[in-house]
């Protein structure tokens, strides 16, 4: 069995763009939707720094590094897409790493 895939960013958002942000990545969200797309899906979490409102940490769970690998190759137009729509909203974005 292949040991599961997650993903994390931490995200500066833009003062004015929070709730913005909230909905887009939100569990109700288009990137929720665009990865449920693709098998081997899990989830998503959107966590907001209690102390940085501005700071959101995103978590991206799938059942393994291939099953994101192939989603990204499948939906790499829409993501590029969906990516370029959303990029107003932060002010840095950055990986914290991937894990199993």
């Amino acid at each position: 069995m292949t040991a599961g895939y997650t993903y994390l960013w931490e995200v500066r958002v833009k003062p004015d763009r929070r709730e913005e942000f909230q909905r887009l990545y939100g569990p109700h969200g288009p990137w929720v939707a665009l990865f449920r797309q693709a098998p081997g899906y899990i989830e998503t979490l959107l966590l907001r720094d209690r102390a940085d409102p501005d700071r959101f940490i995103t978590i991206d769970r799938w059942k393994s590094a291939d099953a994101h690998r192939s989603f990204r190759s499948v939906f790499s137009r829409e993501y590029a897409e969906l990516d370029a729509r959303c990029e107003h909203l932060t002010m840095r974005e950055t990986s914290l790493g991937e894990f199993e």
